[in-house]
């Protein structure tokens, strides 16, 4: 008899640690089955970490040049001492701009005044660029708004030199990478 009820024990517990070896293993499959998840998010993650960062690189690279065009449009348009230097200022930016016509022509007028003669050389205007700081904001549309302060001395023939601070306010493209938009605004 304790034979049987022993055997009848080993028995049960045989099935029991079936049973148990059955769900162990069937854990085991899930475990197996979450890891797989797991790593092929980490790849996705991984991959949309890698087109973040891309973007953000052009981003950052456009979003310097936008700003290093801007400074150098104020240094060229802001420097002259002369009616030659003057009427060189649009050469010196135009690789750099793609403006729309009457833009360009209202920033770059001719400097004479109605009867034809130079107003840059018979009054004896002059302006300097000294400094400029500039900044941008978000990317919307593969444009990038950029803003400059601009501090200029500026004088004519028996004014003395005065500094005044103009605002520039303009668009980038980051396809042409050219100002597409520029705005002035004097402070004073």
């Amino acid at each position: 008899m304790k034979n049987k009820v022993l055997l009848s024990i080993m028995g049960l517990l045989l099935i029991v640690l079936g049973v148990m070896m059955s769900i162990t293993n069937g854990k085991r499959a899930q475990i197996q089955q979450v890891r797989k998840e797991v790593l092929q998010v980490n790849k996705q993650q991984k991959q949309v970490t890698t087109q973040i960062d891309n973007l953000q690189t052009t981003y950052n690279a456009s979003d310097e040049q936008a700003k290093n065009d801007l400074l150098a449009f104020a240094k060229a348009y802001y420097t002259f001492s002369s009616q030659a230097d003057y009427d060189k200022r649009f050469s010196k930016v135009s690789s750099i701009l793609a403006l729309a016509k009457d833009q360009q022509n209202n920033l770059f007028d001719s400097g004479l005044d109605t009867t034809g003669g130079s107003r840059i050389d018979n009054l004896g205007l002059t302006s300097q660029y000294q400094t400029a700081t500039g900044y941008t904001s978000d990317l919307d549309n593969k444009t990038i708004e950029v803003l400059a302060t601009v501090i200029i001395q500026t004088s004519g023939t028996g004014q003395k030199a005065i500094n005044q601070t103009v605002l520039l306010h303009s668009w980038f493209d980051t396809k042409t990478q050219k100002l597409t938009s520029i705005k002035t605004n004097q402070i004073q």
